[in-house]
């Protein structure tokens, strides 16, 4: 099988921004909106490709929502057109000036593209253009050159999710409404690119393998760096060897290539610094929407993140938070009413389009009808639930310290005097992130059973007694590990995870009505990894010191799970996860530069004694 991740993760937005709708074809756009394309000028005189898809129906005005985005916005041609417009079908059907762009220096626009272009506060003259800048100039050109009511929206999912975020900092004063949907935000804390330090290998290969290649002369098409094809990810990179290969051809020989930066940048420097879009989500004005997904394997923290930062430094806002049981983009699917071994009950996207999304955009672009959503929907997995709170975390959610002890257990008592946990980590035979072979990512291992992973040597699992009662967590997770190693620098990955009890059963969860044995199943809720060196800075990398106790504390993204009675809370915690995430030579470098013989096996301890307890700290409701 040819695999091209870009064509997959592009298929997976394209199927989230438009697939969703009922309409099977063109005809209805045709019928009811009329297309132009247009070159809209920016205040340095760079032009960025736009299509406006106007209502046929002139006898009255209509609010703006576009969308910018690197991805296009296909089909070229003004008598060529999409099949679906907007967010949803409904708001397609309520009728809006829908308009695309074309991201500086992607695809039909001119200019130079950057990867999450670095925010400019202070703007001194019209040369000072970022896309807070592009956006302001695409609406200026828009209220004067379209019959609009005089408001606009935006959104996207993903990379559109960030422009949409982008845009809000000294947004127009006539942009009312803007959902950042899966918003990258922070490429090397938590989207993306890194999470904690830990370099995300399989999807930052295959997808700048032709995300930033060579442009069409046309400007409609990029030819990939290269093309690999592999039907076993785990055996293809584990094959692969060290990374400092493919900075040369046949792989990223382009120097200018996203890849090439990404991996030239190994710590938090300033490159990533001044692309971290939160910090300039200030005194933010428009009615704001921030939609993500617990299953989202790319931007989680970014939604999260992003809803946080205005919180934090926009007194008075009008910021609210949605989040789903969804993947990536999952949201703008027709249907979802199951993901992995989850069943929701019911179809939570009809919920969220009707009246979430459409009542949002319809009531502060058109006035039209309500919108007295909560300050926070999120849907709680496990009970299988939608809960409102009027805060995030919820304000009666309490951080609760379960102890690391002896025997592999885990409860709110601390253990003996005396105690510790070791494994040996081998980069030659690393943990796999999933059980399933691919030569793409698997999705579901954000909710797969990790057995497999249990009964590996280098994984270790503790667990608390079963519970005589439900236990609900809503908030961050955060693990205080003190550890010791043979080594100078490890991974640590932490999973939370839910262990069903023997005899469960899901009913009616597969194709026929018929249950799904749940015996023992190890349910992943939530994980994340930190790369040891960055213990104590980003910016600072430290080595360990052989034999030295030293704290690692790992932060995980937020949770809505209720773990019920007669379940069990596990935490498993290990120091690979390939090829997630590229394997580390448990040998303090840069890794970029690393050679085969610089991977090395260390032995890890994780220790919980009276002296040096690791806990996980559970945000529990009470």
């Amino acid at each position: 099988m040819k695999r091209n991740v870009l064509l997959y993760l592009l298929c997976l937005l394209s199927w989230a921004a438009v697939a969703q709708q009922s309409a099977p074809d063109t005809s209805w756009v045709k019928a009811n909106y009329t297309k132009t394309e247009q070159y809209i000028t920016m205040r340095d005189g760079v032009k960025l490709f736009t299509a406006i898809y106007t209502p046929k129906d002139d006898s009255q005005t209509y609010p703006i929502i576009m969308q910018r985005t690197p991805y296009s916005v296909r089909p070229y041609g003004e008598n060529n057109y999409r099949r679906t417009l907007g967010p949803n079908v409904h708001l397609m059907r309520e009728k809006y000036i829908f308009v695309y762009q074309d991201a500086r220096g992607r695809y039909k626009s001119e200019g130079n593209f950057r990867e999450m272009t670095p925010a400019i506060e202070h703007k001194k003259s019209n040369k000072d253009v970022d896309e807070s800048s592009d956006t302001y100039d695409t609406v200026e050109w828009l209220l004067k050159n379209t019959k609009n009511n005089g408001k606009v929206g935006q959104w996207g999912i993903s990379f559109p999710g960030y422009y949409s975020s982008a845009g809000l900092p000294n947004a127009h004063p006539a942009m009312a409404a803007v959902s950042p949907q899966a918003p990258m935000s922070d490429e090397f804390i938590g989207d993306d690119c890194y999470h904690n330090g830990a370099f995300f290998l399989m999807d930052n290969f295959g997808f700048y393998s032709g995300f930033d290649g060579p442009k069409s002369k046309d400007g409609t098409n990029y030819k990939s760096h290269f093309n690999a094809e592999y039907n076993d990810a785990y055996k293809y990179f584990l094959d692969f060897g060290p990374l400092k290969k493919s900075n040369a051809a046949p792989y990223f020989a382009d120097p200018n290539s996203i890849w090439r930066q990404t991996t030239a940048h190994p710590v938090y420097d300033e490159f990533w610094q001044s692309r971290n879009i939160k910090n300039h989500l200030k005194n933010i004005k428009p009615a704001v929407l921030v939609v993500g997904g617990w299953f989202d394997a790319e931007d989680l923290y970014g939604a999260l993140k992003t809803y946080a930062a205005i919180e934090k430094q926009s007194p008075g806002n009008n910021n609210r938070l949605v989040m789903g049981p969804w993947t990536h983009g999952g949201w703008a699917a027709p249907a979802w009413k199951g993901f992995a071994q989850y069943q929701f009950g019911a179809d939570v996207n009809r919920y969220y389009q009707e009246e979430i999304e459409t009542k949002f955009f319809n009531f502060y672009l058109k006035g039209k009808g309500a919108f007295n959503q909560p300050e926070v929907t999120v849907f709680e997995t496990g009970s299988n639930q939608w809960r409102n709170y009027d805060a995030w975390p919820p304000k009666n959610s309490a951080p609760v310290s379960y102890y690391l002890r002896e025997k592999g257990s885990l409860s709110e008592k601390q253990g003996d005097a005396n105690g510790s946990t070791t494994y040996e980590s081998d980069p030659a035979k690393p943990v796999p992130y999933t059980n399933v072979i691919s030569g793409h990512r698997n999705n579901e291992y954000m909710a797969e059973d990790q057995r497999f992973a249990s009964r590996r040597p280098d994984v270790v699992s503790f667990q608390t007694d079963t519970l005589t009662e439900d236990l609900t967590l809503a908030g961050e997770i955060v693990a205080n590990l003190m550890v010791s190693m043979t080594g100078s620098d490890a991974d640590f990955i932490v999973k939370v995870i839910d262990v069903w009890p023997a005899g469960s059963t899901i009913p009616g969860a597969q194709e026929g009505g018929k249950p799904v044995v749940m015996d023992g199943y190890q349910q992943m809720v939530r994980a994340e990894v930190l790369r040891g060196k960055f213990r104590n800075s980003f910016s600072k990398p430290e080595p360990f010191v052989k034999g030295k106790i030293e704290k690692v504390t790992v932060k995980l993204n937020e949770v809505a799970h209720t773990f019920k009675k007669g379940h069990r809370v596990m935490v498993q915690i290990q120091s690979s996860w390939f090829p997630l995430v590229d394997r580390n030579p448990q040998k303090f470098m840069n890794i970029f530069e690393a050679s085969e013989s610089d991977f090395q096996k260390s032995r890890i301890t994780i220790h919980h004694d009276a002296k040096n307890p690791s806990t996980i700290t559970l945000p529990v409701m009470r």
